[in-house]
């Protein structure tokens, strides 16, 4: 190669003319198809997290100035493993010719020389890079072992500093163990010890010590000098080149218990990276909108609706007037600049919004309720309204006739077929949940008995498992236990074990309360109450459920058998420690992480503590459900949602004769039609509930009520309806019962006034007043007092006829007489023609 070659030149001229600018030789197809776009993915990720400000990879510092001979000398003396003779020299050659393939490009110093030589472009192929143009004065092509070494060597000398794209690209051993002898030891010395003090061993501590190197190799300094952004960073640029957080939070979680990050360095990698809640103009700035008035419009109502409303509800409703309403206006009719739509944009935008096409899973499909979302846009224009008439200033330019009428926001029969596929799908689930609550528990047991055994057996040794051959695998330095199979493939028992024992603790709490998933999650060591029965003196444990989707806080009994549930989880986080971890969970709904606390449901997973996720949840679910074997009628796999066992607690405690009002209480219902809704009636509990009422009320009544009558009481029961017409109207008195007024009908209650008698009774009332004038002039006062209070139920008895009077009335509303005005228009045409109707 001439030595005025260019750096493009040296590495393009290895590869075909066709395939230099796709890298074809870089890039397989598979990977064409996931990676082309990395800086753009790696922009979107950081999009959705708040600003960082990582430290930049500096391009000139001290030791990638020297000269090859000073380079050779820094690696001589670099704190390495003693080697022999043969292989300090085998170092040193490595270093100086790599240092030398590296001065054939442009540069001022090897930093620069490295960023021009293309490697970092390469990634996991730089090694074939390398040996396509290793080419010195009489020498022959080297190996990689070689080429690798001399990497190795200016690593851990600080001289070259690459990308972490290109540092997790490496599918070879190029000597991390050996930089964190020379890159601050005794910063590195310091987390070890950490790692020792909190019982953290195993692949995961060399993992997550090996990520703080990366960030020294690529960043410099010292492990104090690493900030929360560059975490974050290295966490985001890992999370595409590996797709999984293993080692990472952990990193992230050794930084922070040191102190390394400092006092205010958030508690955890994931809430390093979120960027909270956004602002209301945040939100509506991320969707775009071209026009300016919309878009202040748009802030300005979510503004005044954002106290009445929690963070979710808040992002949806921006959702539906941004996205699906105003931006799809946008789109299909950019000329449209107010809210005043014509009569064909709204019919037309009604007919789009009945379809998905926003969520790229359900795209194309039927949208399950657009009602939802007119009801929405429909609130928007009435709010519009009424804001106007307070403030006609700064609303009534907006005010606009609404596009969408009253009756296309309901969905009353949608809301059947939902509910009637919910009361279905709990019919279905329900008589299969002592199934899968045995499944559960056979697995739990199972999982224990292997890993008890295994545990039994020293590293190396044989161990039948399940009526099977396993080898322990292992040399004591891991906390988990592994085995292998005779085919060689490695088992996790801890692994296993730790899931079958999750399964098994969701679907008991969750069968027992009827909780919600996020009140689950939230469950704490602090949410046990004791409270103590007034009258018994007895203390009955209760468990707090905080304040979740209505903001309610609530009490639910723990059972026996829900206690021990709870004890088994509590006896497995707190892992023989005297108190709980305390974690620091994330809403996911809300986006704010919580104060260190001691949840129940949290993990011991890759050496940090973590509280559960929802993905965990459904995916143990699922797990457990395959593994029971049960299928629905077409032979499909089942699956339950945590939801489910909610409502089936529902459907049970209302079957089983608890109150609704008292079930929705413990449900957290703020109303009950809610409750009723969640329970799945059979058409046997109609039945059975019926004939139970009918038993009860016979049981209240005396048992000579049913029997045969004989002739003589059925006459009796007869001559009983012929005496009761009286003078007034009807006497109501139950059967086999005497007057009690003595025949006084006007004063009695159980008259039931005759309208037609209401003449009659008017006489009544005059001849009443008669007599009472008669005994006031004569002072007998004993009559007078039974007198008034005749005419006061005479007076009574005559409203409540004229009420009847008036509801039998018969009121003219000014109706026309089709009939009539059909005649009298048929005679007039018949006059005016001269004919004879």
């Amino acid at each position: 190669m001439s030595p005025s070659t260019t750096a493009a030149e040296a590495v393009s001229s290895t590869r075909p003319a066709a395939t230099r600018t796709r890298r074809s030789d870089v890039w397989s197809p598979q990977r064409d198809l996931k990676r082309p776009d990395f800086d753009e993915r790696l922009a979107l990720i950081e999009r959705t997290q708040r600003t960082l400000a990582p430290r930049a990879t500096p391009r000139s510092w001290w030791q990638t100035e020297k000269s090859v001979g000073e380079v050779v000398e820094l690696v001589a003396g670099l704190d390495l493993p003693q080697a022999s003779a043969e292989g300090l020299r085998r170092r040193k050659r490595s270093a100086r010719e790599f240092l030398g393939w590296l001065e054939q490009f442009p540069g001022a110093n090897w930093q620069q020389r490295w960023l021009n030589c293309g490697l970092e472009d390469a990634e996991d192929r730089w090694l074939d890079r390398v040996q396509q143009t290793w080419k010195g004065a009489g020498t022959t092509q080297y190996h990689r072992s070689s080429i690798s070494t001399g990497m190795t060597m200016l690593l851990c000398a600080e001289v070259l500093r690459p990308s972490y794209r290109w540092l997790l690209n490496q599918h070879f051993n190029f000597g991390l163990g050996f930089v964190r002898r020379c890159i601050d030891p005794a910063g590195f010395a310091r987390l070890e010890a950490h790692c020792d003090a909190t019982g953290r061993v195993g692949g995961v501590r060399q993992g997550a010590l090996n990520c703080v190197a990366m960030v020294l190799i690529s960043k410099g300094g010292t492990i104090a000098d690493i900030t929360v952004d560059d975490a974050v960073e290295y966490a985001n640029v890992r999370r595409l080149v590996h797709a999984s957080a293993r080692n990472v939070s952990l990193f992230y979680a050794m930084l922070v218990e040191t102190g390394l990050l400092g006092g205010n360095a958030p508690a955890s990698l994931s809430a390093a990276r979120s960027r909270g809640q956004l602002t209301v103009h945040e939100m509506v700035a991320g969707y775009d909108l071209r026009n300016a008035q919309i878009r202040e419009l748009l802030t300005a109502y979510l503004t005044v609706r954002k106290p009445d409303l929690d963070y979710t509800s808040l992002r949806a409703l921006a959702g539906t007037l941004c996205s699906l309403f105003w931006r799809d206006i946008e789109h299909h009719h950019p000329e449209v600049d107010t809210l005043r739509l014509p009569p064909e944009i709204a019919a037309a935008w009604k007919e789009r919004i009945r379809t998905n096409r926003h969520d790229s899973t359900r795209a194309g499909t039927a949208r399950e309720q657009p009602e939802r979302v007119m009801g929405v846009i429909r609130g928007l224009y009435l709010d519009l309204a009424q804001w106007a008439l307070e403030d006609p200033a700064r609303w009534g330019p907006w005010v606009a006739p609404c596009p969408i009428r009253s009756t296309e926001c309901l969905a009353t029969k949608q809301n059947r077929r939902r509910r009637a596929r919910i009361h279905q799908r709990i019919r279905t689930l329900a008589p299969i949940l002592p199934t899968l609550v045995d499944t559960v528990d056979r697995r739990l047991k199972a999982a224990t008995a292997r890993l008890n055994a295994t545990l039994a057996v020293s590293h190396g040794d044989p161990v039948i498992l399940d009526g099977e051959r396993f080898v322990r695998s292992g040399t004591g330095g891991s906390t988990r236990v592994f085995v292998h199979d005779p085919d060689g493939r490695r088992r996790d028992l801890t692994y296993e074990e730790d899931n079958a024992f999750w399964a098994w603790a969701l679907i008991e709490v969750l069968r027992h309360t009827g909780i919600r998933i996020e009140e689950l999650q939230e469950l704490t060591h602090h949410s046990f109450v004791a409270y103590t029965l007034p009258t018994t003196g007895e203390v009955v444990p209760m468990l707090q459920i905080t304040p979740s989707k209505t903001d309610t806080e609530r009490l639910i009994l723990v059972s026996p058998e829900l206690g021990e549930v709870l004890a088994a989880i509590i006896h497995r986080v707190r892992r023989g420690k005297a108190a709980l971890p305390l974690v620091s969970r994330y809403d996911h709904h809300e986006r704010v992480h919580s104060a260190p606390m001691p949840f129940l449901f949290q993990r011991f997973r890759y050496g940090i503590e973590a509280t559960i996720t929802r993905n965990f949840v459904a995916r143990t679910l699922d797990n457990a459900l395959a593994d029971s074997g049960l299928t629905d009628q077409a032979g499909n796999p089942l699956r339950f949602t945590p939801h489910d066992f909610r409502r089936i607690f529902a459907t049970d405690a209302i079957r089983t004769g608890l109150p609704p009002h008292i079930a929705a209480k413990i449900m957290g219902h703020q109303n009950i039609n809610t409750t009723m809704g969640y329970a799945a009636i059979y058409s046997e509990d109609v039945i059975t509930h019926h004939r139970a009422f009918i038993a009860r009320r016979r049981a209240l009544r005396p048992s000579e009520e049913y029997r045969e009558l004989t002739p003589e009481e059925w006459q009796e029961f007869l001559g009983h309806f012929e005496l009761r017409k009286v003078e007034l109207g009807i006497c109501t008195r139950d059967f086999g019962t005497p007057c009690v007024h003595e025949h006084a009908c006007i004063r009695c209650p159980a008259l039931r006034p005759d309208p037609h008698q209401e003449h009659r009774l008017r006489e009544i009332i005059s001849n009443l007043g008669a007599r009472l004038a008669e005994a006031e002039e004569h002072g007998w006062l004993g009559e007078v007092a039974g007198l008034k209070v005749s005419i006061t139920s005479a007076e009574s008895k005559l409203a409540t006829m004229q009420s009847m009077n008036r509801q039998h009335a018969v009121t003219y509303l000014g109706m026309p007489n089709f009939r009539a005005s059909v005649g009298r228009h048929l005679g007039n045409e018949a006059a005016a023609q001269g004919k004879d109707l």
